[in-house]
């Protein structure tokens, strides 16, 4: 909730307007558990609030430890299964990721459960779309995780597309950067998207945070093969949207590439690629390919992604080798609660 909104309800409770602010003080600041943890309201308050309300953060229900120390997580949400109606579902899932490496800890969020996006090489796509995350189940990820207070960034790259949920992820953004919430600078945020018409333009217009394009293909008929978003909004489109917008200074713009062996990974997807993003600021990651069942696909093998890496970089585009990660704990999106739902 907003200020506005917690304003709205210790009016409606007869409690003076200055606890609005103590209230998400120690919901963004503190990151209480419980309303009865809010010391600084009397006693009377905290009673009048708990009858009526609660914090709302839900621990996660299982986890999975890598070798590496990436840790995935299970947690139940209260799906919004359309723009009328919330109903909690203990039996939905989503799973955020915990991914630390050195000084920085970095946490992949879910937007939906399910997606509609269907790309063929996604396991959260063969789940089908059963609904759009609230607020609270996107931040909940955030607030209740173990390992909350050591985090440095967020990227919204776990399930779901986030476009497809815009204004819970627009809403949760502004929490987390706003000078009442968390107080994050939108530098350690990052959106992904394959790019949906119109959602896109608005995500970019009204946020100052990062945001990556699902790319995996420069060539239209294939990556419509890989991702069927594509027909919809091809990528060039999605490209010369991006144009528009100045990634210089303060927001950054990344393309993800998942390499796939002898299909997308050889010199000429590279001059593809190099033509597509000539003359735009960004940056490309290329992913190794992490297997999922039914989906016959190779993976990329170490040498034809450096040498992609070395040609998009050598052509003025800053590459990188994303490191595999938590490749022992069920590591691609929605492995770990496509097996839990189907319980």
């Amino acid at each position: 909730m907003t200020p506005t909104e917690l304003k709205d309800i210790v009016g409606g409770l007869g409690m003076p307007a200055f606890t609005a602010k103590q209230i998400a003080q120690w919901l963004y600041g503190r990151h209480v558990k419980s309303i009865d943890e809010m010391t600084n309201l009397s006693k009377q308050n905290r009673e009048r609030l708990n009858a009526e309300y609660e914090v709302g953060a839900l621990a996660p229900i299982n986890c999975q430890r890598s070798k590496d120390g990436t840790v995935k997580y299970l947690f139940p949400v209260c799906c919004e299964k359309d723009a009328q109606h919330s109903t909690l579902d203990t039996q939905l899932f989503v799973e955020t990721v915990y991914i630390p490496d050195g000084d920085r800890a970095t946490i992949c969020v879910s937007c939906q459960v399910g997606c509609k996006m269907n790309c063929l090489f996604c396991q959260t796509g063969k789940q089908g779309w059963h609904g759009n995350l609230t607020t609270a189940d996107i931040l909940n990820q955030i607030y209740a995780l173990p390992e909350a207070e050591s985090l440095t960034n967020i990227v919204f790259m776990g399930q779901g597309e986030p476009m497809d949920n815009l204004d819970a992820v627009l809403r949760a953004c502004e929490i987390m950067t706003a000078d009442w919430g968390y107080q994050w600078s939108p530098k350690r945020i990052t959106v992904s998207s394959v790019g949906i018409r119109g959602k896109l333009k608005r995500y970019l217009d009204e946020s100052d945070c990062h945001v990556a394009i699902s790319m995996h293909s420069p060539l239209h008929e294939q990556r419509q093969q890989l991702m069927p978003a594509e027909k919809a909004m091809p990528i060039a489109e999605t490209v010369e949207l991006l144009r528009q917008y100045d990634f210089t200074h303060q927001r950054r713009c990344s393309f993800e590439y998942i390499c796939f062996g002898g299909l997308n990974d050889s010199p000429l997807f590279g001059r593809e690629i190099a033509k597509l993003l000539n003359g735009l600021e960004c940056r490309v990651n290329l992913i190794r390919f992490h297997e999922i069942p039914n989906v016959d696909l190779p993976s990329s093998d170490e040498k034809r992604m450096e040498a992609l890496r070395d040609y998009l970089t050598h052509h003025g585009i800053t590459t990188t080798i994303r490191a595999s990660r938590g490749q022992d704990i069920l590591a691609a999106c929605g492995m770990l609660s496509t097996a839990k739902q189907s319980q």
